[in-house]
């Protein structure tokens, strides 16, 4: 016996094998290890079927997995079963060794090695081909929904004159067979080479005859099949034509056949086909020739065909009948894709009028009476405020409001108002203390709706609020404050066990509940917390004492996360917005139906075109399916996700859409009828921004009808910069209530502006019905602006404001940044008012010790005139010359003091004196002096608020919600807050119109000031 590692003096080492504790331990651990795997698979898995069975949406779940698994073993099945069989066949037809060539002989080792394992390999090899088809196969289980469950559009394209259905369901779905075609012929051929090569039938340094009969006829077949497959492609390419994309400079992005693929590509694809067809004969033919000579001269023609035909007499096409005369030979195949891309937008039916850009009245007092009717112009910028509502209605660190604030209407004494709206949602970087109870079990929810005017502010730039404090109260009446479900909540919490909720604090203290509600997952059974406690890797859940009996997870708990989840089909527009509906917190989510598939008609990519200058760094106003192409889109779901409970809701809204019967046939009983929207929902309804701005985005260049301007590019349009933002990116569109020329009453729009391609003067305004439940919803009305002069677009108002030294603006902004302050332009708001132009833009001051932005100037330009003014209607006044009011008496939420009464009166004159002391302070830059006047200021309010209160008390005045109480202009939230910086009161102070007109002149302001405070 050899010595195994030791020297001829030294120990002997005896190698063994392992002892059977150790080989126990290792089985054990293998065991474990396999286990834990499969236990991870399962609960993602089991998670997964437990929060569509709690939000009632299991069908979605099993509709979904059984297609991915259905699909998986099918496709899997047959590519394995291809590449078995052709392996298993080379294998049967392998030649007899006898005489051996050096080529054999070196890979007869080969075939000793495998020999015995020739069934474990060939099962290992199909396994492996076939788990990784059927699981590209699963991953189209949206392409086979919809060709199973297609629905006719209606509509013929006007190439083939075939249904778009093909295109959108039909072509997607062969597309991919030809695929799985292509790869499982590759493969086989590919698999069924190596195998007669191992065994003989193929031979490449041997002398003789390189293939055997057997190998030339199975591959040769092999080879028929690609070729077959290729010819189908080739057939199918036609059609696709249609929904090609392409470069055209003309266009940009085109889709559809030009003049060379009709006249070019069509026919060349159709001769491919016919030599194809042929070549795959000739290939099938070797069976009984047994000769590839045939084959591969058909092949080499195939391919040289595909190079002269398919791609050389095109591009002469191109070059010598095209380019010479280019707008008459594409002008018939623009003209289909303008029809097409119309169509498939939804842009088909817009209004284009012209527009003359200035008005001919010459009475001054008409116009400034007509702004009225024109607009209900909305001052308050709900992408400006959400620090201020964050300052004056936090409450509690905790809580927060979103980076943007949402419009909505609401009704109040029969009128409707245009309401700036955001949730006091929950903040978890607020708590005061981090720890997985606080995180998950006693931070929960949040609290509350807060809501103000958009039309007005009060004296000191503060928002008019509707609905304020904690709880809220106001004008929106009873409904369940606490928020479970918000854009905000992005972390999973547990509720309804043994451990309490902070509901919220006040002065008596804090305040606990318990959720009531059947949403989240029960965690009573000891399997779900296990499965829980894997899938959010946080093994506290399997053991934590806080969780009982009654205790539920909640998580998947965004608006547009929600929806998403429960209707994977649908694309999500990157606004979910909140509304009180029926004594409830509903986040209402515009949903849309998309196909890259209509034919001729342009694509386009969400993220790309739905991209503003609030989309950039804020990811929560983005559109869901950044890179998704398009040529196709509806807004064809409203859906509701109730704040409370997590309820989701889909309603349908465009009953006609074909993409969305398609999925209701694939997913019955998800979508509910239209019919189901109550009134009150529909009052909150609107056009949604996402769609708009896709749409503004198609009428750049699709605002043209005729052919030959079109191809010329002297029309083409382009979205503007947002003037009030330095991001570059384009500006957003409003919602704003305003009536249209050709209306008669003022309607809830949403609006954008236009401007010349590489300029910066106004081409065109539009504005889209935005209020549903009316018959004009969804109609797009667009102002073309005349070409023979230029009216002032976006950029050049905001410059004129920028450097206008008679209003003194320029000296303004100077001296508050020069004061440790910023300016903060608010949105630039573009009213259509007799012929002319009204441009209006909110000025806020973010002081250096505020940190929260007040509304202390308005600008407002018509007609070449300018006015820079504490207020709207003082703005107007001084544009039009002419005295009038847009906006209702400017008296905050409460009363208005007892006039009479003497020491209201007297710290009235003195906030009044002191308002002029610092304004005066200010044009001298005398910092100091201004700090002392906003002291003044300051003290003198207090006591106006202090005496107004105490007449409140004796006559039974003003409670809570008065004007000079909690929520008035001098309460917990008021004014008391401002004069912290010079900037804090640049602008209009309280004592500078504090009257109950805007437009009033400051004399007679102390005497009517309900909030001067």
């Amino acid at each position: 016996m050899p010595d195994r590692g030791g020297g001829p003096t030294g120990p002997r080492i005896r190698v063994g094998r392992p002892s059977r504790r150790v080989r126990t331990l290792l089985m054990t651990l293998g065991v474990l290890a396999v286990l834990g795997m499969a236990f991870t698979m399962f609960a993602g898995f089991w998670t997964d079927w437990l929060w569509y069975r709690s939000v009632k949406y299991s069908s979605v779940f099993t509709t979904t997995l059984s297609t991915k698994i259905g699909l998986f073993f099918v496709f899997g099945l047959l590519m394995a079963a291809a590449v078995g069989f052709n392996i298993w066949l080379a294998h049967l037809l392998r030649p007899p060794l006898s005489a051996m060539s050096m080529e054999q002989q070196s890979l007869d080792r080969y075939r000793m090695g495998i020999a015995p394992y020739k069934r474990w390999l060939l099962c290992g090899i199909t396994a492996l081909v076939g788990l990784i088809a059927g699981a590209s196969a699963s991953s189209q289980w949206r392409t086979w929904l919809m060709w199973v469950n297609g629905v006719p559009f209606g509509k013929q394209d006007p190439q083939f004159h075939l249904d778009v259905s093909f295109y959108a369901f039909d072509l997607p779905w062969y597309r991919f067979l030809l695929g799985f075609g292509f790869a499982a012929a590759i493969l086989s051929l590919i698999a069924a080479a190596l195998t007669h090569y191992l065994y003989g039938g193929l031979r490449i340094t041997s002398p003789g005859a390189r293939a055997t009969a057997a190998a030339t006829g199975h591959l040769s077949v092999l080879l028929g099949v690609f070729v077959a497959l290729k010819a189908v492609a080739y057939w199918l390419d036609r059609y696709g034509l249609a929904v090609k994309s392409s470069d055209f400079k003309a266009t940009g992005n085109w889709t559809g056949l030009r003049y060379v693929d009709a006249n070019a590509y069509l026919p060349a694809k159709t001769i491919l086909f016919c030599i194809a067809v042929i070549c795959a004969l000739l290939f099938f033919a070797t069976l009984w020739r047994r000769t590839w000579q045939l084959p591969v001269i058909g092949f080499g023609l195939m391919v040289l065909s595909a190079i002269l035909i398919g791609g050389l007499y095109p591009a002469i096409v191109q070059k010598f009948q095209v380019q010479p005369n280019e707008q008459a030979k594409e002008a018939p195949y623009v003209a289909k894709n303008i029809k097409a891309t119309r169509e498939a937008y939804g842009i088909d039916d817009a209004k284009v009028s012209e527009y003359a850009g200035k008005s001919d009245t010459k009475d001054k007092s008409k116009l400034r009476n007509d702004v009225g009717s024109a607009a209900s112009i909305r001052i308050l910028d709900p992408n400006i405020v959400s620090p201020t509502f964050q300052q004056l209605q936090q409450m509690r660190n905790y809580y927060a409001f979103p980076n943007n604030l949402d419009v909505d209407r609401y009704t109040k004494d029969g009128k409707v108002q245009d309401t700036v709206v955001g949730l006091r949602e929950l903040n978890l970087a607020g708590i005061p203390k981090k720890n997985w109870i606080n995180n998950h079990f006693r931070y929960t929810h949040g609290y509350g709706v807060v809501a103000a005017k958009g039309t007005e502010a009060d004296p000191n730039g503060q928002p008019v609020f509707t609905e304020s404090d904690l709880p809220s109260t106001g004008q929106l009446g009873t409904y369940q404050q606490r928020i479970y479900y918000g854009e905000k909540t992005t972390t999973y919490s547990i509720v309804g066990g043994p451990q309490k909720e902070i509901d919220y604090s006040d002065d008596s203290g804090e305040k606990t509940t318990s959720y009531q509600g059947r949403s989240g997952v029960n965690l009573a059974s000891p399997l779900n917390r296990a499965a829980y406690a894997v899938a959010f890797g946080e093994p506290q859940i399997l053991y934590s004492g806080a969780i009982g009996e009654g205790s539920r997870i909640l998580y998947n708990r965004t608006p547009k996360e929600r929806v998403e989840a429960v209707a994977p089909w649908l694309t999500i527009d990157g606004d979910a917005y909140p509304a009180v509906v029926d004594g409830r917190i509903q986040w209402i989510v515009d949903a849309y139906t998309t196909t890259n598939g209509y034919p001729y008609a342009s694509r386009t990519t969400l993220g790309a075109t739905t991209a503003d200058s609030l989309t950039y760094n804020n990811n929560q106003r983005a559109v869901m399916a950044q890179q998704n192409q398009v040529n196709y889109i509806r807004n064809s779901v409203k859906a509701t996700v109730d704040a409370y409970t997590g309820q989701v809701r889909l309603y349908q809204w465009d009953s006609q859409d074909p993409v969305l019967k398609t999925w209701m046939k694939a997913f019955p009983g998800t979508v509910k009828p239209k019919s189901d929207i109550s009134p009150e929902l529909m009052a909150h309804l609107r056009y949604p921004q996402d769609l708009f701005k896709v749409q503004r985005e198609l009428l750049t260049r699709y605002h043209v009808q005729d052919a030959q301007t079109f191809l010329s590019g002297s029309e083409v349009w382009q979205v503007p910069d947002d003037p009030t933002n330095k991001s570059g990116n384009a500006v957003p569109p409003y919602y704003l209530t305003m009536k249209m020329p050709d209306q008669t009453s003022q309607a809830f729009s949403l609006t954008t502006t236009f401007t010349p391609n590489g300029r910066d003067n106004l081409s065109a305004f539009m504005a889209v019905d935005s209020q549903a439940g009316t018959s004009d919803y969804g109609q797009i009305r667009i102002l073309k602006l005349p070409t023979s002069r230029t009216v002032d677009g976006p950029k050049q108002v905001q410059s004129q404001f920028n450097s206008n030294s008679q209003q003194n603006i320029a000296e303004f902004v100077r001296l508050i940044r020069g004061g440790d302050s910023e300016i903060e332009y608010g949105n630039l708001l573009t009213v259509p008012l007799d012929g002319g132009l009204l441009y209006v833009e909110p000025v806020y001051v973010r002081g250096g010790g505020l940190k929260y932005p007040l509304l202390r100037k308005v600008l407002v330009t018509y007609g070449g005139s300018t006015a820079f003014e504490d207020t709207l209607d003082e703005a107007l006044n001084k544009v039009f010359g002419a005295a009038g009011s847009t906006t209702p008496p400017n008296t905050g939420t409460g009363n208005p003091p007892t006039s009479g009464n003497p020491t209201v009166q007297q710290a009235l004159k003195d906030a009044q004196k002191a308002f002029d002391d610092g304004q005066a302070a200010l044009k001298k830059s005398d910092w100091q002096a201004y700090g002392q006047a906003q002291k003044d200021l300051q003290d003198a309010l207090k006591r106006a608020e202090a005496a107004q209160s105490q007449a409140d008390r004796t006559s039974g005045g003003n409670g809570k919600n008065g004007g000079n109480g909690k929520n008035g202009g001098n309460g917990k939230n008021g004014d008391n807050k401002v004069g912290a910086s010079p900037s804090s009161s640049a602008g209009p102070t309280p004592g500078k119109s504090p009257s109950s007109s805007p437009g009033s002149t400051p004399s007679s302001s102390p005497s009517s000031s309900p909030n001067s405070g």
